[in-house]
């Protein structure tokens, strides 16, 4: 019989998609106000595979990966959808409509996790609306897109990335950060 035990924390990623260069500083304060220090965010990439946002914030989008330093329990996923979401509100255009997209997830050894709102058939719901979207796997030395992966998380160029900040994550597992209260 399989018995309970706690998670290894995992590493907190997020992706911020935006259009204003201008934007992204106080956005970024306000995270590491919340989450503490960065410890790692990517250069300009670029947002071309969908017009998702294109009627809400326009065009030249263009997308930022930060990781965060400390771990977190998975399960605080939620909480922290719901606080990008607050944050997101608070940089808003005048007729209401977003000027940035602020997605958190998260990187474990075993996959790479976002959150979401929005219900799917491969989603699991956690808790308050939110829902976890399984968006890459790890194995044979590599994340691994699914059917569902967004185009531009399944890109060469994004899953070296993140293979890149999945390597960090090791080696604070490495270095005794692995286990939650």
């Amino acid at each position: 019989m399989s018995r309970p035990k706690n998670p290894n924390l995992v590493k907190l990623i997020i992706s911020l998609i935006t259009g204003d260069k201008g934007i992204i500083k106080p956005v970024l304060k306000k995270l590491e106000d919340k989450f503490g220090s960065i410890d790692f965010l990517s250069g300009k990439l670029g947002f071309s595979h969908t017009d998702y946002y294109k009627n809400e914030m326009g065009e030249g989008l263009f997308r930022k990966i930060a990781s965060f330093e400390k771990l977190i329990k998975p399960d605080e996923l939620a909480g922290i959808k719901l606080f990008t979401n607050y944050v997101e509100g608070e940089h808003l255009k005048d007729d209401r409509k977003r000027i940035i997209n602020i997605d958190p997830g998260y990187i474990s050894m075993e996959k790479m996790v976002l959150a979401s709102c929005k219900n799917f058939s491969h989603r699991i719901y956690l808790k308050k609306g939110v829902y976890a979207d399984l968006t890459l796997i790890y194995k044979a030395k590599g994340f691994q897109p699914l059917e569902w992966t967004f185009p531009d998380y399944a890109e060469d160029g994004m899953i070296k990335l993140l293979k890149n900040v999945r390597q960090r994550y090791m080696h604070q597992l490495q270095n005794g950060e692995s286990i939650s209260d």
